[in-house]
């Protein structure tokens, strides 16, 4: 029994170290294997994206498709003038556009073709000098609904009003005919397309004009009186005072209307002495 015991232990020994070796093994191999799932999970993932992407982009390219397509079909659908449609247009107010008042223009048709045509209405608009695109001042459109038969005229008249503080500036007057013909086919004439300035209006007298007149009427006025008073202080200070002195004597007395002979009673009578004379007398008469 005792022989036994040292060849079981030798056995264990032995047979222990294979048994953690084929442990670790497993173990290893179930980890690879978890490894790999996830591994392949997010293969799975990146060709979920790939995808997704893919269909983005194509969803993109068509709907850029799509939109060229839409500003191709756009372009093509621009409205252009009929060959058998002629337009004409005159400014019964003359080609001054002033601010604030009303400008009137006839427009012709004339049918040169073999079929109908039906006025539709007539617009006019100010644009942005630079690029006609932009609207600056759109007016009403006239309805007009009126047939145009083969070899046949019509004439329109329409009205607009530019604004006052378009004044002074130059736009683009554009002025658009549209009619369609017998098979329903729309078209567009542009009659007037030029650029145009917007004059101010002249008017006889305003509030601002008559208060500037009548401000410098009294600047006027005090400038006048100013001066007035300043020569007349200059000419009082020229001209002297007469004082008057009274009557120092007889050679100053006017009596040559009195007679001779009363001139010579007069200096007979009246002797002349002088005050100390009489003084003396005087005083002799009372001794």
């Amino acid at each position: 029994m005792f022989r036994l015991g040292p060849k079981l232990l030798l056995l264990f020994l032995l047979a222990f170290p294979c048994g953690l070796m084929s442990v670790g093994h497993v173990s290893a191999n179930a980890d690879s294997a978890e490894d790999i799932a996830e591994d392949a999970d997010v293969a799975v993932d990146e060709e979920d994206d790939d995808d997704e992407e893919e269909l983005v982009e194509e969803d993109q390219i068509q709907s850029s498709k799509g939109d060229e397509d839409d500003s191709d079909e756009g372009a093509d659908k621009l409205l252009t003038s009929h060959p058998d449609a002629d337009t004409t247009i005159i400014f019964m107010t003359g080609e001054e556009f002033p601010a604030n008042e009303i400008v009137r223009f006839l427009v012709g048709f004339t049918n040169k073709g073999s079929q109908d045509f039906t006025v539709q209405s007539l617009e006019a608009s100010f644009r942005y000098p630079q690029d006609f695109q932009f609207y600056i001042q759109n007016f009403t459109a006239l309805p007009l609904n009126t047939v145009v038969q083969p070899q046949a005229q019509a004439s329109f008249e329409y009205s607009f009003i530019p604004a006052q503080p378009m004044a002074g500036r130059p736009f683009g007057l554009v002025i658009l005919l549209n009619y369609v013909d017998t098979e329903g086919s729309v078209f567009q004439t542009a009659i007037y397309n030029q650029t145009v300035t917007i004059t101010e209006r002249e008017e006889g007298l305003d509030g601002e004009t008559m208060f500037m007149y009548i401000f410098l009427g009294g600047l006027v006025v005090l400038m006048l009186f100013g001066m007035y008073q300043v020569l007349e202080s200059r000419t009082k200070r020229r001209i002297p005072v007469k004082i008057e002195k009274g009557t120092g004597g007889i050679s100053d007395v006017d009596i040559s209307w009195i007679p001779q002979e009363t001139l010579n009673v007069m200096n007979k009578a009246s002797p002349k002495t002088s005050p100390r004379k009489r003084n003396k007398r005087a005083v002799g008469v009372d001794q």
